[in-house]
């Protein structure tokens, strides 16, 4: 069979087993560590900004044993908010035949959306338990979170799920095993996980260093997560134009994603939350 020019273009997918470490019955599988590093790194994180008294003006509301603590909450809110919101809001009718199949986190679906509800909810409890500015808190969950997100799509490219559209541009992966699976067309395709790990991962962490470390955000509560909010919401909806929509999943139609949808919800929040943080500040110096 003659190849069409879109099939001569199109790179082969990597041959990487999504498991990563095998010792016996023991699997420790790319997903996983993908997780693990992007809380490591990003507690890591979160415990130099905490010190640095510089970003801050002065002494950080969240002493750095207590972002120790925070790592437990967050971790939690992290995996319970996102499997639970991938099975609630992008595939319920699935998971209600196969409900023993909500535990196996392992083999991928987790919903970032829902992770973040999962970790606001753990944010706001860890902060009102241990007296410390909500806002602030989340200020810094927010900054340290694009390394989760950056190891995250990485792992969504090693398993191939996530992927985009048929497609003819020069670095157009194929997807062959994935696609086949769920009854797509074989060819190259947008590799969006790689563009979601650009843009979620290094362009929102440059642009949230920029505001800690560049404009002293971290003094007014509320501006970095609110930032957050809007650039992550961006980037995802323009993603979600390349992407291979489910049309199976309850929001999407032929003209949006529900990937869009649960991402116009955070931009509104986010804007609110910014707009609110540089308000008082502007009342605290009149």
């Amino acid at each position: 069979m003659t190849e069409t020019p879109m099939q001569l273009m199109a790179l082969p997918f990597p041959t990487i087993d999504p498991v990563a470490i095998g010792i016996g019955p023991v699997e420790i599988r790319w997903y996983g560590l993908a997780y693990l590093a992007g809380l490591i790194i990003g507690w890591l994180y979160m415990r130099a900004l905490a010190r640095n008294t510089a970003i801050w003006g002065g002494q950080s509301p969240i002493r750095p044993d207590k972002v120790d603590d925070f790592l437990i909450w967050g971790t939690i809110g992290v995996i319970v908010g996102g499997r639970l919101g991938f099975v609630l809001f992008y595939e319920p009718g699935y998971f209600l035949q196969h409900p023993l199949e909500i535990f196996a986190v392992w083999g991928g679906g987790m919903a970032f959306h829902g992770g973040l509800l999962g970790v606001g909810v753990a944010t706001y409890i860890f902060a009102r338990r241990n007296n410390i500015p909500v806002l602030s808190v989340m200020d810094l969950a927010a900054a340290a979170t694009p390394f989760g997100l950056f190891f995250g799509r990485i792992a969504n490219f090693i398993n191939g799920e996530i992927y985009g559209r048929l497609t003819d541009v020069p670095w157009a992966v194929e997807f062959p095993a994935r696609v086949l699976a769920e009854g797509h067309a074989v060819g190259p395709r947008h590799p969006t996980q790689i563009y979601e790990a650009i843009l979620e991962g290094i362009v929102l962490f440059v642009a949230l260093r920029y505001l800690t470390h560049g404009r002293g955000a971290l003094k007014r509560p509320g501006v970095v997560v609110g930032a957050f909010l809007m650039i992550y919401g961006a980037a995802r909806i323009f993603v979600e134009f390349f992407k291979e929509w489910d049309y199976g999943q309850f929001f999407t139609t032929a003209y949006w994603s529900t990937g869009m949808v649960y991402s116009l919800p955070m931009i509104a929040l986010g804007l609110y939350l910014y707009a609110r943080a540089q308000r008082k500040t502007w009342l605290a110096t009149q």
